[in-house]
Order: C-alpha cells, then structure tokens, then sequence
C-alpha cells in the first residue's frame, strides 16, 4: 500500500464524511481516510463496541488499504509516513501527532488485545493487519498450494514426452518451451509466466496436446481440459490463441489431440451464483471435474477469486497458471501472481535461470520475447526493471518531439513530449482524426473486414477515465473532430468504435470486447465483432452495455494488442502513474508504440511501483 493523502477540494468533497466524530473525523480531514473508510469504521467498530482509538484507526486504514488492492495493511510502512506527515511545519491544525501509536509493536498490541480483534474482525500475523475475510483467503491460498505441492508428480512417460517435445517444439528457438512442458508435465501445479511474445500461449497448446498423447500412450482415458481467464475478453483471446497454436503443428496427429476448446471466464467455470460476487457452484464439495485447468492472464487474478478456484480444483488435476507477473494487478485486493513468483523466489527476467529450480518451485519463466522490435524490447525491459534513465534515453534517441513520424508509424519507438492537455491535443489530432476517418469510410462501404482491421491498426491508451487525459475527454474530442469533418453529430454513427462493458452471454460478447458499427443491409447499422475475416454481426438495439471506443484506458486493453498503441501519461503527480500501469501499455504494441506526455511523467511512471500489502510471499 502506497499511503498518500488526498487534498480536499472543499467542504463539500464527496471523500469526506460530514457527520465523521473524533479520530475518525481528524484522519478524514488530513486526507489519510474517505468517507467509505470513515463510515466502515465507525459502523464496525459500534457494533463490537470497540473503544481504543488507535484500533478504530487500524480498522479504517485497513479497509483503505483492502480498497486500494492491498491484502492487508503493513503498519511499518504506514506509520513512519503518517508520523512524518504530523510533524511538518504545514500540518493541519487538527494535528493527530497524540493520536497516533508510538511505535509499531505499540500498535500490534492495541490491536491484538482489541475488541475488533476480539470479534474476528482485524487479525494480526506476521506483523501484518488484516480484515478477517482476507487473512482467511491468504491463508487458504498458501495452504492449498503447499498441500499440492507435497503430492507425488503425476505419473508421466519420459520416452514418449521427449518424442513428444522434439516433435511439437523442432528447432532451437523452441529451447525454452521445451523446458517449461518438461517442467510442467508432472505438476499439480504450474505457474508459467513471460512477457508479451514469449510463447506462453505456444507453450499451453504443446503442454495440452502432450498431455493428451501421454494418456493415449498408458492406455488412460483422455483428460478432461478447461481454459479460463479473468475477463470475457481475456477467455476468448486465449481461445483464439491456443486454436492458432494447434492449428501450426506439423503433425496431423497432434491438431487432432487437442481438438477445439472453449474458453470461459473463471467465474462462469466456477458456476456463478446471481447475487453473490464471491460465491460458487464449485467448491470443496462440489469440485470441477476437469483434470487439466488452464488459466490465463493470471496477473488479474485477486485474492478473493484465486482462493475459489484452489477450493475447487480437485487434488489430482493438473492446474496451470499464465500470466506476466509485470502488468497490472487484480483490480480488486491481492497480487497473486506477483507474490507466487516472489515468494517460490523466481528469478526475475534478466537474471539467469537456476540450475534447478529453487525449493521445487512451480514457477517457469520465459524470457525471449518474439513480438517486439527490439526497441519496443529495450524499451519495456527498461520500464520493468525501473532503469529511470535508461527508459528516458531510449525515448529520447527513438522519436521525434512532434511526433510526427513516430505517429504515422515511421518509428518502432517514439517519444512526443508534451506538457498539457491542449499539447496532446494539438500533436495527436492529425494521427486520431486520420484513424477515425478511415474507420468510417470503411463503415460506409459496408467493409466489415475492413473497418475491423483498421480497429486494430490503432488504440489510444489512457491511465484515467475521466479529466482532461481520461478515456472520456479524448472519446468527446474525436468524436468532435469527426463531426466537424462529416457534418454529422449523431450519438450512433458508421465508424464508431465499441467497447463493450458488461457479460452478455446470449450474444456471446464479454467485458473488453470491442468491435464497429458498419453500414448493413438496406443502409442500417449493424455493430460487428471478431476475427475480421468473419465478423459477428448484432443489430444496434441489441448491444446494450458499449461505450464508444477511440480511446481505452489501460486497465481494459490487457489482453489485448494493437499494431500501433498511443499511450498518454496524465501529469506526474497522477496516483495512478506506475510502473506496472507503462509497461503494460507499451507491451499491448506489436510494432509500433508512441508515448505522449512530459519527461516528469515518464520518471514517474517508472519510479513508482504498485504497493500491494500481501502476506501471500512469505506465506510460501
């Protein structure tokens, strides 16, 4: 948890809590709680008739802490900026400095003796504060992985699996892939993690198609498969991917193993309950029935939803988790991938692989990355491993400060450095208004095909939603440029970009989803969706949950990529400004990425990393 305090705008700002009482009302003031927090607290602690103040302060804390994706609150990174804060010159005249603990085993021994604690609502392990729901998840994560991981291998034919590997994975640039479904075949439990281009996609299709081969081989039945992802958007991408890979085998045999696999979202494998966001049908009790379980875009996992899945998977199936622990984390609490290959101490990417992996780590890594230049390459290993100046030198020596060439694709690697909003503006209408055009113009000639690869030509990526460098502001510029160009000003219009917000199951469109709205039959608009060479055709009524889709924030393009990525950084003293959120924007580029904004920003950006409080690591 990264504890920063927000600046109330005024009396009426909707984080602070107008009726808050005491210590409560004093950290409100100061910005270190909002009113969610405040109300959570005070509520809480009422009904548990907690009476410490230090303890309601632990409580509300925490519950920000849960808010902003942390697992749990650790009161000795808290502290130290909270005291520091009390004291400056220009501190509030509500100074808390009496209010707070003097140190932290102080405060671990309040809160240990506490009502709160007393009534299950805060635990306290490994010095670590957590809300009980959290503490109970983290620690049937961690149980039910090093339950699995105490199990004999599955049984495996090494004749046929290395037949198998020389067969599926000829030549050396397969070498790592190779390695990890020789690693992988005789796990319960794998955790295969690579960045963009690294062929984890590759590497599940051979890993599955072996896996099928090793049960024709003992005479065993064929193994039962499950492909899911955290997102809709993220499912059918893996599905499309993994049928690609299949289809690229040189042996008809091996095409044939797998066959075609539906992908879902891990809720809908776990059986989704109406009413309930952290509850299934599959459990302990009612496990899957599935003996390989592949999950993919693993980093967006949260805490909540991983300690389902593990209760469900039986002891005996072979569960694979993929993702890059580098990109954006869960938007709800937790950082599981991260914290599994922290804690089964990984290697990061640019250190050599161990002899042998280290404690029987589940962990595989692959580290060549087949989809970049090498200067997007350089580029995104440099804002992964935090090398500040590295990152600014390679912006600097790839692109031109107008942008120019670097939007109209001429660099791999460009840098506009802009420091406002109207800047942007001016730098990027030209390369956005082009964009939009052409999507239009393909619209209106009923170019389904079409409109839909130039969809993918291009994305402009934000941090926020809204401001003036939010997906909002740069939707109503594009869309008013459009207008001023064609003359016509209707909400629905050929050419518009769509992203679709919600599940919608009987159309078979899912969160993340983005497609175009065309010229149809008898000149009426239809949106369509998919693989461009055969389009998914809706009528317009029928898409209800779709915003339009010039730009995209950063969060909803994981998953996703584009020949081309804009990403425009907000000022630097954004909070949503982190490492992780530029390396996953710069990693959605296949060929070409343009960064937009201010050198502050960019430092800022690579500086700062996403805190997540977790016990998850040590755990391990």
């Amino acid at each position: 948890m990264s504890l920063t305090p927000f600046e109330p705008t005024g009396p009426r700002d909707c984080r602070l809590a107008l009726h808050a009482e005491g210590v409560l009302r004093s950290f409100n003031e100061a910005g270190w709680i909002e009113a969610a927090d405040v109300h959570v607290a005070a509520r809480v602690a009422g009904l548990v008739a907690e009476t410490d103040d230090r303890a309601v302060v632990a409580l509300a804390l925490t519950v920000r802490a849960a808010r902003e994706g942390s697992a749990c609150l650790d009161p000795s990174t808290v502290l130290p900026v909270l005291a520091a804060s009390s004291s400056e010159d220009n501190a509030p005249d509500h100074q808390f400095a009496d209010l707070l603990p003097t140190d932290v085993d102080d405060w671990l021994a309040t809160i240990r003796s506490s009502a709160l604690a007393a009534a299950e609502v805060l635990q306290v392990e490994h010095d670590l504060i957590y809300l009980d729901r959290y503490h109970r998840e983290e620690v049937q994560v961690a149980d039910t992985l090093r339950a699995r991981g105490e199990l004999p291998d599955l049984p495996v034919d090494d004749a046929v699996l290395e037949a198998g590997l020389a067969r599926v994975f000829a030549g050396d640039s397969w070498h790592e892939q190779r390695e990890a479904v020789r690693a992988a075949a005789g796990r319960r439990t794998t955790v295969l993690v690579g960045g963009p281009g690294t062929g984890k996609t590759s590497t599940v299709a051979g890993l599955l198609t072996l896996l099928v081969e090793q049960a024709e081989a003992t005479g065993r039945r064929r193994p039962t498969i499950a492909l899911a992802a955290p997102t809709g958007k993220a499912a059918a991408r893996l599905q499309e991917s993994v049928a690609e890979s299949v289809a690229g085998f040189a042996d008809p045999a091996d095409r044939e193993r797998v066959g075609p696999l539906d992908a879902v979202t891990v809720h809908r494998l776990l059986g989704w309950r109406p009413g309930s966001s952290t509850r299934f049908r599959r459990d302990r009790a009612n496990p899957l029935p599935h003996d390989v379980i592949v999950v993919d875009e693993a980093s967006m996992l949260s805490l909540t939803l991983t300690a389902r899945l593990l209760d469900a998977v039986r002891p005996g199936a072979r569960l694979v988790l993929v993702g890059d622990p580098d990109q954006l984390a869960s938007v709800e609490a937790g950082a599981v991938l991260a914290d599994l290959v922290a804690g089964y101490q990984d290697p990061a990417p640019h250190q050599p692989p161990p002899a042998a992996p280290p404690n029987h780590s589940p962990v595989v890594r692959l580290r060549t990355s087949h989809r970049f230049g090498q200067r997007i390459g350089a580029l995104a290993a440099a804002v992964r491993d935090g090398q500040e100046e590295r990152v600014v030198e390679l912006l600097r020596s790839a692109g031109t400060d107008d942008g120019d060439e670097g939007l109209d694709g001429g660099q791999d690697v460009a840098f506009v450095e802009v420091d406002s909003p109207g800047a942007a503006e001016k730098a990027l209408r030209g390369h956005l208004l082009g964009h939009a055009s052409r999507l239009r113009e393909l619209a209106l000639r009923e170019d389904a095909e079409g409109a839909l690869r130039e969809l993918s030509a291009h994305r402009l990526l934000c941090a926020h939603r809204d401001g003036p460098w939010g997906v909002s502001s740069w939707n109503d510029r594009v869309h008013r440029w459009l207008a001023e160009t064609t003359g016509y000003h209707g909400r629905q219009y050929a050419g518009r970009p769509l992203l679709v917000t919600a599940n919608d199951h009987r159309l078979g469109l899912y969160n993340g989803d983005t497609g175009v709205v065309v010229l149809g039959d008898e000149g009426r608009l239809v949106a369509v969706f998919g693989d461009p060479t055969d389009p998914a055709r809706y009528g317009i009524g029928s898409i209800g949950d779709a915003e339009t889709a010039h730009a995209m924030t950063i969060h909803k393009s994981q998953g996703s990529q584009a020949r081309h990525v804009t990403v425009l950084l907000p000022d630097a003293d954004s909070r949503l400004l982190t490492r992780e959120l530029l390396y996953t924007a710069i990693t959605r580029a296949q060929h070409h990425v343009t960064v937009v904004g201010s050198e502050e920003s960019v430092r800022a950006a690579v500086t700062h990393r996403t805190a997540r409080a977790s016990g998850l690591r040590h755990r391990l």
